[in-house]
Order: structure tokens, then sequence, then C-alpha cells
């Protein structure tokens, strides 16, 4: 669970399953992290009111604070629990993006053997 989780409301007021949902939802990104940044990621999530012609009532942003980067997301929609699922989805492909590049290890699975038996058939 992702301990420094700051979440605020903007023209909205925060209620108990509001709050406890996003805890559950965003606080649980930590295992899509590197081991090494689990410790230090700060998380800040706001939740605001729209007034826009489109429609879309409720807006979610979510600013992620990881090692050497920010990742952020946002989504306005009809739902607040709506916006917030979806917001968790942009925030899982952005920590699997990022937990490839900083561990040198993922994503290169059987490189060298794949090169070896493609060599091996030329001879």
């Amino acid at each position: 669970m992702i301990q420094n989780l700051n979440i605020t409301g903007i023209k909205y007021e925060l209620n108990d399953t509001t709050k406890e949902y996003v805890e559950k939802k965003i606080a649980g990104l930590d295992k899509y992290l590197p081991r090494h940044a689990r410790k230090s990621v700060t998380a800040d999530v706001k939740i605001s009111q729209t007034d826009k012609p489109s429609g879309n009532k409720y807006e979610v942003e979510v600013v992620m604070t990881v090692p050497d980067k920010v990742i952020t997301a946002k989504d306005s929609t009809m739902n607040v629990l709506a916006a917030i699922d979806i917001v968790e989805e942009k925030l899982k492909r952005q920590l699997r993006k990022y937990k490839q590049a900083s561990v040198p290890h993922l994503g290169f699975s059987r490189v060298l053997s794949k090169f070896k038996r493609s060599y091996d058939r030329e001879s």
C-alpha cells in the first residue's frame, strides 16, 4: 500500500465511501512498482466537480512521484467512481512501462537464447 496518499476535493465534498475507494484502488498500485521505489512513492489525488458543457461532471487527477519520474493521469466522467477506475488503468500502464525501464532484467527474457537458435539455423 502506498503510505503517502493525499486526497483532496475541489468543489466536491469527499465522503467516506469515495475515500475508501480511492485508497483501495490507488494505494494498491504499489505492486506495479519496483521494490526500490515502493518506500519513496507519493500520490496526490484531486477530485473536482466541474461545470463543463460536455456533460462530464467529475474530474479525477492523480500525480504520482516515483524516483526519477512524475507519473500523471487525468480523466473526467459522469461518475466519480468510474473516473477513479479509468485513472487507475492509465496509471497501471504507465507504471508497467516505468518498471520495465528501471529494472534492467525485465522485458529481455531469453534474448540471447533466441539469438543462439537463429545462429544455429544459419550454420
